[in-house]
């Protein structure tokens, strides 16, 4: 399917801010906000080539923003998009998304001599089921939430796009409004991770045509690919400026492909720090959504 690089960049672009924004922004039930508002986000990010790769590397994303609070259909508030319908005291139905970076082969050691890895997104339905409320004297508010998420990979060089299989992210989630100020948010995750052979193939097949003296042939198979743990704080630095930093690790000892040659480190960490500039709002407020 081919679509034209200015249009792919600027859909892939929105998902992404609206998930960064979303996962870092948690509202009180009760708080006033606007029903829409616009703005950009901009982070750098530093974290591995692909999953157990022993080379990371570092971007800058600058991306738009926009959230919407309608009384039917929610978009950038709390996740991607929800339908008022499905959004119940205990669970909610929404999407979820994921992307990475991808590696240019021939700055990657492991896989010199190999095609690149594209940029990856990751998008589908996700049920958020609110395991627990919790209230604190001197802390604010938290959340236990327990998402299910299945989700579709695409990979794309910016001119087409592939489908590279299937995963399956359960994802145990804690988080805080209130922390150590009132502004001040936390979150917490758990996230293990299954998928199809497709994506383990991307990742972690060799082929006969790429086997060297130092990578021989591997066939890789559907399976677990890892867990990952990430710890995030939000706070504002001012009224329209909100700041966040997230730092996460993946374990992957009884990876389906732990064998291969392309995997080479069982654990691997990420970092990130990110600025949320809000440019415009509604002028008419709205609680509980």
């Amino acid at each position: 399917m081919k679509v034209t690089t200015q249009y792919l960049l600027f859909v892939v672009s929105m998902l992404l801010s609206l998930n960064i924004v979303a996962q870092e922004e948690i509202i009180l039930e009760d708080e006033m906000r606007p029903v829409w508002e616009a703005g950009a986000f901009i982070g750098v990010f530093n974290a591995p080539e692909y999953p157990a790769s022993n080379q990371s590397n570092t971007n800058v994303v600058p991306v738009p923003y926009f959230i919407y609070r309608g009384e039917t259909l929610r978009i950038g508030d709390g996740s991607i998009a929800r339908a008022v319908a499905l959004d119940k005291s205990w669970y909610e139905l929404d999407l979820s998304l994921a992307a990475s970076f991808g590696a240019n082969s021939k700055d990657n050691e492991a896989r010199a001599g190999m095609p690149d890895l594209d940029f990856n997104f990751e998008l589908g339905p996700q049920l958020k089921l609110r395991l627990s409320k919790f209230e604190f004297e001197n802390h604010g508010k938290g959340e236990l939430f327990f998402n299910l998420q299945t989700r579709a990979v695409f990979s794309t060089d910016f001119s087409g796009i592939d489908h590279r299989g299937y995963v399956f992210q359960p994802d145990l989630r804690y988080r805080q409004r209130g922390w150590l100020s009132e502004k001040t948010a936390l979150s917490i995750s758990l996230s293990p991770t299954w998928a199809t052979e497709k994506l383990h193939d991307y990742f972690y097949q060799v082929d006969q045509r790429f086997v060297t003296e130092q990578r021989n042939q591997f066939d890789a198979k559907a399976g677990y690919l890892g867990t990952r743990l990430l710890v995030s704080v939000s706070f504002n630095a001012t009224e329209d400026l909100r700041v966040f930093l997230g730092a996460s690790t993946s374990i992957h000892n009884g990876a389906a492909n732990e064998d291969s040659p392309l995997f080479l480190e069982s654990s691997t960490y990420s970092i990130g720090v990110g600025l949320v500039w809000r440019f415009w709002e509604s002028n008419e407020k709205v609680s509980g959504r």
